[in-house]
């Protein structure tokens, strides 16, 4: 699944690919904004951690894998 996820003052977006569901990853964000958790943390499907403070978070769009692939199969 891919996140987008929006930060303060940067002209860039932070894409993530995930294996979480939409219900796993907007509970983590809800968790964030609501004050229990300091910092949004979210693992890739290649391992990479992603720590992301939640002050700096302006929007997370959560939605299904773009299944379009360009080049060659």
């Amino acid at each position: 699944m891919e996140i987008k996820i929006g930060v303060v003052e940067s002209a860039r977006e932070l894409l993530v690919n995930s294996d979480l569901s939409p219900d796993e990853v907007e509970a983590l964000v809800s968790d964030t904004f609501a004050g229990k958790q300091a910092v949004l943390k979210l693992v890739d499907d290649k391992g990479r951690r992603f720590v992301i403070p939640s002050g700096r978070i302006s929007y997370v769009e959560i939605g299904a894998s773009d299944s379009r692939k360009v080049g060659f199969a």
